[in-house]
């Protein structure tokens, strides 16, 4: 069993795609408590529309070959085949929540291995894990990472867990393995949340596409929602893929974009064919999203939600700042051949881009230091430009690495610079150290390297560090840089160091703004992250996240002071709170499936908060601060479900055993879990629910209900009667029973199962309800999935009830109530409940199947808009009319115009409903509900209900158990 993170450099990693956070380097814990599974984490096209935009669609006639090509491929796949692999992301104000599904079958008859892999961008945190296999469910849970006790205490050095820093690379690789028994399915639902980090002008999100495999359902899904309003949208082609050289940049094959002012949603779903031309090993590259936002002159962009509050300033079209930059580059044997040479391209690129007021200087060091120009920093002038292109193009890789005295120099460079020119105090002053390698001359220790820098640093400056390959010491390169107000970077061995070294400088070469202060009204807030900062880079961006003392409040006052060169900056305003909630709440609105992301601002704050406390963590010199640090940062990822540095991963066993292969317990489908990610996120309080004992009682009578083959009957009270109507749907089909959930929040769905119909029936197969799922929204996002031998409720914390007992559970206004065997009652805030009857035998007859009985108690709480099969009578009243021959005839011949099957010829006088302006015909009979208990006098609607109901019953069979959606609703 492994838990580590390991970062095997991809060829799509880019210097530019992402900020890692400083702790990275120590791998989040992911252990197992089950032996069947091994867990391990391993380390364009504009598109301005407001329609659909398909991109490069694949062409009318695809070529046999490589279709057949396709096709054997997946055939002679040994390992577990990938039925469904698919990754949606919903991006709010720049922070992604990300889930990805994956579903494997083991086609074969034995057990065999599947592997699950993701890579994720190394700044993110995961949020969730769930295993599915062969039925069993596996939630994951966060805990306190067990320490390790060091061989010496306040040993610095890198150890074991130190080693990990090479995960500082731009992604990591999340890795799990799981047997699968034979003709069993594994679902693998991990999500995952990240903050898109500013970057020359624009936020880039990548989504990995690497299954390993050709997948016959591959999707990508990526919508983004800024109320602020979307500019420059681009899809990149994969990266990593086998692009065809093309003089503009286009989109990959099969992708969709939908966008308008404020929200885009970006689809890629390539078929089989599409796959196999990309690649036939599964490897097909990252989905890469870039973007940027409108922005409005001022404070920036204010945002609250639910108290909390995030802040982000990004100022433009202001004058660059003067800066004096040294550069101090490696020159040790190991940076022969491709590494010097790429160096060189960068460097002699960027001297073309420093500006006429900068000062410069180059370092060079191996077992020796060397200085370009000694004891000073030279203007931007055409003779220093050419005669340092002479001192770049002279450099010559040999012997070992100096690194303390390296940085001892340049710090002295920049020191003596800036002691003797004053107008330099109103400039930004920096080092870009570049190495490959390890300290091999000199000191040699980190903690000593460490220290010296801090000492000739002084706070006068920052020092930004780049490493190239495998054999850096990446921890040490980001203290260096953490310390000294910087930031690390590192460039894999096989990727271009010019272009990642040019981009790098790209980001950091235009400062617009140095010692930028964002303040709050005194008392106002807390809570509040990082709110001072040493210098500002055109293209970046500021982000302030913190917390309001009074939610109620009516404004906020904010203040920004900032220098610019020789000026000094300040920007004042009052926010209107209340204003800004709404329109974080119109954001919100457009998101349907949603659960978290309703407190996208709160888990933001947190992230950071996180993010800034490791960094803290890193910095810190005593054992007891260190310590404080290391509650505080455990604290957070336990409230926040993060796998963290200081946290681990831990499947559980599942509480509810389901073989999946028996008769008594048929396997959860797939569509039961293919939107459930979003639903998995689950917090670390101790839930406020109590599991009691409760004697079997009354049930609350009620007539509105769908039941047996189902028999649908729905009881109008005002008018005193009752109507039933049958549906005869199709095995598979899932039937939208109740869809409230704009208003109330709820809404509940069925699906079907089939059997064969008795002998000599009329019927050729009979339909029962086999699951059952509610789905609420108001006060806390919960999911309820009944089944004939559980009951799944996802909310505060995942619990797994069994039908055999008796208990009832309660928590947040939503109570769950199981009378062993016989029926459960779903109560949600007190005004609505779901009665759901249990039809079990213990010796079916080929026809019979476990089944269940969905019967509305109390609809008090659902609103007037309520739809569904049931929902949409809950206020509705309906007349009867007897008709005369002639009127029987007029009605019948109507339905005929309108496709619904009915009679040819004349009728008897006969019985109608009228509702909604709509005559159907009926006819009386007798139903029983309750198990046979009750027996119900109604008026019979034939056909499918056809005319009763809004639209046809397939205008109400939905995608998938936990839908919501209701942009289609009638």
């Amino acid at each position: 069993m492994c838990a580590t993170f390991s970062t095997p450099p991809p060829p799509s990693t880019s210097l530019g795609s992402s900020a890692s956070s400083p702790e990275e380097a120590h791998a989040p814990g992911l252990t197992m408590r089950l032996p069947a599974l091994l867990l391990c984490l391993s380390g364009a096209v504009l598109g301005r529309c407001d329609s659909d935009v398909v991109v490069n669609p694949q062409p009318a006639a695809a070529a046999p070959r490589v279709a057949r090509q396709a096709a054997s491929l997946q055939k002679k796949e040994s390992k577990p085949h990938i039925q469904d692999f698919s990754v949606k992301t919903t991006i709010i104000s720049r922070y992604a929540f990300t889930a990805v599904s994956c579903t494997m079958f083991n086609r074969l008859s034995t057990a065999k291995e599947g592997v699950f892999q993701m890579q994720i961008a190394a700044a993110a945190f995961v949020s969730n894990l769930t295993v599915i296999i062969g039925g069993r469910v596996y939630p994951s849970e966060v805990k306190v990472k067990e320490k390790k006790h060091d061989k010496k205490n306040g040993d610095t050095t890198p150890g074991k867990d130190d080693k990990m820093g090479n995960s500082e690379s731009e992604v990591e690789t999340f890795r799990i393995a799981a047997n699968i028994p034979g003709k069993n399915k594994a679902i693998f639902l991990l999500t995952y949340e990240e903050l898109l980090q500013r970057r020359l002008g624009k936020y880039e999100h990548v989504t990995s596409v690497r299954p390993l495999q050709l997948v016959s359902k591959l999707s990508v899904e990526v919508t983004i929602l800024e109320h602020s309003g979307i500019t420059g949208l681009e899809v990149l082609p994969l990266r990593n893929a086998k692009n065809t050289a093309t003089s503009k940049p286009t989109a990959p094959i099969s992708t969709v974009i939908q966008q308008n002012k404020t929200t885009c949603k970006v689809t890629f779903r390539p078929s089989l064919v599409q796959q196999a031309r990309i690649a036939t090993n599964g490897i097909l590259g990252d989905f890469v999203v870039r973007y940027d936002v409108e922005r409005e002159l001022g404070i920036g962009d204010f945002q609250v939600l639910n108290g909390y509050f995030v802040h982000y300033f990004a100022p433009k079209d202001l004058p660059a700042v003067r800066k004096n930059i040294v550069f101090v580059i490696d020159t040790s044997a190991s940076m022969v051949g491709t590494k010097i040479r790429q160096t060189k391209e960068a460097l002699f690129t960027i001297l073309k881009d420093l500006r006429p007021q900068d000062h410069f200087n180059f370092v060079s060091f191996s077992s020796k230091i060397k200085v370009w120009q000694p004891g000073q920093l030279v203007p931007v002038t055409p003779n220093n430009i050419r005669d340092a292109k002479k001192f770049i193009y002279l450099l010559n890789p040999s012997r070992g690495t100096n690194i303390d005295g390296a940085i001892q120099s340049g710090s002295s460079l920049l020191s003596d610079y800036l002691a003797s020119d004053k107008s330099a105090q109103n400039s930004v002053s920096l080092i870009i150290f570049l190495t490959d390698g390890r300290p091999t001359v000199g000191v040699t220790q980190s903690p000593s390297i460490l220290s010296n820098t801090k000492g000739a640093v002084q706070e006068k400056f920052c020092i930004f560090t780049i490493g190239i390959g495998n054999d850096v010491d990446y921890r040490l390169l980001e203290r260096m840089a953490l310390e000294n107000c910087g930031v690390m970077r590192r460039i894999n061995e096989e990727s271009d160091a010019n272009v990642m070294l040019k981009g790098f400088y790209d980001e950091i070469g235009t400062p617009l703004l140095s010692n930028i202060q964002v303040g709050y009204t005194e008392d106002a807030v807390q809570y509040v992250t990082q709110n001072f900062f040493t210098n500002y880079f055109n293209g970046s961006e500021i982000v302030v996240a913190g917390k309001l003392m009074d939610q109620n409040t009516d404004s906020l006052h904010v203040q920004i002071t900032a220098s610019n060169s020789d000026k000094s900056i300040m920007l004042e305003s009052e926010v209107p709170v209340k204003e800004k909630e709404r329109e974080a709440e119109q954001v919100i609105k457009a998101l349907d499936n949603t659960a978290v992301e309703k407190d996208y601002i709160e888990r933001l704050w947190g992230f950071m908060s996180i993010k800034e406390t490791l960094k803290s963590r890193m910095r810190s010199t005593g054992s007891k601060q260190r310590e404080e640090l290391s509650e505080k940062a455990t604290n957070l990822s336990l409230n926040y479900h993060f796998l963290s540095p200081l946290t681990s991963m831990v499947l559980e066993k599942p509480d509810v055993q389901m073989d999946g292969v028996t008769e008594e317990v048929p396997e959860p489908s797939e569509e039961t879990y293919r939107e459930k990610p979003q639903s998995l996120h689950r917090s670390t309080e101790q839930p406020g629910s109590t599991g009691k004992k409760s004697g079997k009682k009354m049930l609350t009578f009620s007539k509105t209900s769908a039941d047996g083959d189902p028999h649908f009957v729905v009881d109008f009270p005002l008018s005193k009667i009752a109507v039933c109507f049958n549906i005869n749907g199709e095995p598979g089909d899932i039937l939208r029973l109740v869809s409230d959930h704009k208003n109330s929040g709820v809404t509940a769905n069925g699906k079907l199962i089939g059997t064969p119909a008795p002998v000599n029936s009329h019927k050729k197969q009979r339909t029962y309800f086999s699951t059952i799922t509610i789905m609420v929204n108001k006060p806390r996002r919960s999911y309820i999935e009944i089944t004939p031998r559980k009951v799944i409720l996802d909310g505060r914390d995942r619990m797994v009830l069994p039908c055999d007992k008796t208990l009832a559970v309660e928590s947040d206004g939503l109570a769950v109530s199981i009378v062993g065997k016989s029926n459960i009652t779903v109560t949600v805030q007190g005004s609505i409940s779901f009665v759901i009857l249990l039809h079990q035998y213990k010796n079916p007859a080929p026809y019979q199947k476990d089944h269940l009985g969905f019967y509305i108690a109390n609809s008090k709480g659902l609103s007037h808009d309520s739809h569904g099969l049931l929902g949409q009578f809950l206020y509705q009243d309906v007349n009867l009319i007897h008709l005369l021959v002639n009127d029987t005839n007029a009605m019948m011949s109507e339905s005929l115009q309108d496709g619904t099957q009915g009679h040819s010829e004349p009728l008897t006088p006969s019985t109608a409903l009228k509702i909604k302006d709509r005559l159907v015909p009926v006819v009386k009979k007798q139903r029983k509900i309750y198990s046979g208990q009750h027996r119900v006098d109604c008026w019979f609607v034939k056909n499918n209900a056809a005319k009763l109901i809004d639209g046809t019953y397939k205008d109400y069979v939905v995608s998938h158990l936990f839908d919501t959606n209701t942009s289609n609703a009638l």
